[in-house]
């Protein structure tokens, strides 16, 4: 016997569930690859954050990024660890930086400037829990440069693939789709 619902979910609801399970599978994957510098990660799932902000708005942003946090820490089995709290910790003062950005965008500031800034932000959320709570060594702030810089390269990489898959005519009819229905 099958139970049906009324189907009450909306396009845009559709569009944030498939960004979040887009979302979920790129981190997944990208957790398989080997890092030659340990918690260092192109981060190519911040690339559905973007593609979240820039299309659907922020409270969509919001929404894909807890999932994804969420949902890949349950699939990697990290849920409640202290990669799960980094991740969280990173994903959290991402948000706070394309929240404070998010007025001066698209004139000016575009997916470049929000992904450089979303890196950096990322970084130094989980370097200052990493510090404050889990090695609170007094020589940890000298990785932080190293750090930043690589946030600064990843960022850039994300933020030129966010533009070029925004800039998609297939996804801007889907975009349509979903805030118009």
């Amino acid at each position: 016997m099958t139970t049906s619902f009324p189907d009450t979910l909306t396009p845009r609801d559709r569009a944030i569930a498939a960004l979040a399970a887009i979302a979920i599978g790129v981190q997944v994957l990208e957790a398989a690859i080997p890092s030659p510098v340990p918690g260092i990660k192109p981060g190519l799932a911040n690339i559905v954050t973007l593609i979240a902000l820039l299309t659907l708005g922020w409270r969509a942003a919001v929404a894909v990024t807890l999932i994804r946090v969420v949902g890949a820490a349950l699939l990697l089995g990290t849920l409640l660890s202290p990669a799960f709290w980094l991740s969280l910790a990173g994903a959290l003062a991402a948000l706070a930086a394309l929240g404070l950005l998010r007025p001066l965008t698209p004139r000016h500031v575009g997916a470049l400037g929000l992904a450089i800034a979303a890196a950096m932000a990322h970084i130094t959320g989980q370097f200052l829990l990493a510090w404050g709570v889990i090695i609170p060594h007094p020589n940890l702030p000298l990785v932080l440069p190293p750090l930043l810089l690589a946030a600064l390269i990843t960022g850039s990489v994300t933020g030129i693939l966010a533009a070029h898959v925004l800039a998609d005519p297939r996804i801007q009819r889907h975009v349509r789709l979903a805030r118009h229905p």
